[in-house]
């Protein structure tokens, strides 16, 4: 080779790496709370399938128990997003002042696609000790979290048996810890959502009664949520997080077939992806079950996020007036529909 071909040669890898480490520059670290759930499906598609890098973002999911544990860390901003239900906490914080933003649908609860079952321990039911919800008085009912999502779901459980939220002993902890916990009889009876659902049912020795959509036929059960920070400091980029966000939740979508179960070789690319993100490593658990509905152009179903509203205010949960307009905010989730165009199933 000649000195001068050399010298190019050089050249043109000194550019290369130069350009390479710009391109990493430009790219944008978006940090996600996030519970785990199935529904977080759409995060972890757009992740996978390489959504978020289109956008120049690179995304790092950080786990909490309940998304009611998020709202301290989205409040000053150490979270740019947050994956999870809507919670007293989250309506308090607002009320005060805190800048979190309710952006977009993550999943709802219809009749036929509910993510939640109340789960209660064979045992109780084989003893007649449990024969209807009335029945649930006096026992240990577990949930994720106080005045989160799912605990109006368990308030409403409790109204069609006759009681009220005082009747039972109220346990919180993780979803994926209940079904061990009704194993141990730690607990008597739980209201995880999937997959958590469907690995107890695997552990056995419990009986799913009910499903959340006999009790709330349309409930928004999880949101996608913004700092404050993130919001207002790079609107594109958190246009650009949303539009990636809903191509991961439309792909998704894709995936399903007419009554909501997993069909086809996208099918199986969404249950491998589950596999990988998603707490549990066998694919069987995540074809067990139906998932709850995740809108693929994001819209919020407004009347349950106030209904909840109002049952945390009768429980006395709620510490202060909210401003609904300082709650929700649908411009990123509405600036990317428009992008996009209204979802048209793409199923192969």
């Amino acid at each position: 080779m000649s000195l001068m071909k050399s010298l190019a040669a050089v050249a043109a890898l000194a550019a290369g790496l130069i350009l390479g480490t710009g391109a990493q520059a430009q790219m944008k670290n978006v940090k996600i709370g996030l519970t785990g759930s199935a529904t977080d499906v759409g995060l972890w598609v757009a992740d996978k399938k390489g959504f978020f890098k289109d956008e120049g973002i690179t995304v790092e999911f950080i786990t909490f128990d309940s998304a009611a544990r998020m709202i301290a860390a989205l409040g000053t901003a150490e979270l740019d997003v947050g994956a999870g239900g809507h919670s007293a906490g989250l309506y308090n914080a607002v009320g005060r002042g805190i800048d979190v933003r309710i952006v977009a649908d993550k999943s709802q609860n219809a009749t036929g696609r509910g993510s939640q079952k109340l789960l209660v321990r064979k045992d109780l039911i084989d003893s007649g000790r449990y024969k209807s919800l009335a029945d649930l008085k006096g026992l240990k009912i577990a949930q994720s979290a106080p005045g989160g999502s799912a605990s109006t779901v368990i308030t409403k459980f409790l109204e069609k048996g006759g009681l009220t939220d005082k009747d039972v002993d109220n346990v919180f902890m993780a979803f994926p810890q209940m079904g061990i916990a009704l194993q141990n009889k730690a607990i008597d009876v739980a209201l995880p959502a999937e997959p958590a659902v469907s690995s107890a049912m695997r552990l056995g020795g419990v009986v799913a009664v009910a499903n959340d959509y006999d009790v709330y036929p349309i409930h928004q059960i999880s949101e996608i949520l913004y700092s404050g920070r993130f919001a207002t400091a790079d609107v594109d980029l958190a246009r650009r997080f949303m539009r990636a966000f809903l191509k991961g939740v439309r792909y998704h979508n894709d995936a399903l077939g007419p009554n909501g179960e997993f069909a086809g070789a996208k099918g199986d690319e969404i249950v491998s992806i589950l596999t990988e993100y998603g707490p549990f490593k066998d694919a069987a658990v995540w074809r067990s079950f139906i998932f709850s509905y995740c809108g693929p152009d994001g819209k919020l179903h407004l009347e349950s996020l106030r209904e909840d509203y109002e049952i945390f205010k009768a429980q006395g949960l709620i510490e202060t007036p909210l401003d609904w307009s300082k709650l929700i905010d649908t411009s990123f989730v509405d600036w990317a529909v428009k992008d996009l165009g209204p979802y048209k199933s793409n199923k192969k």
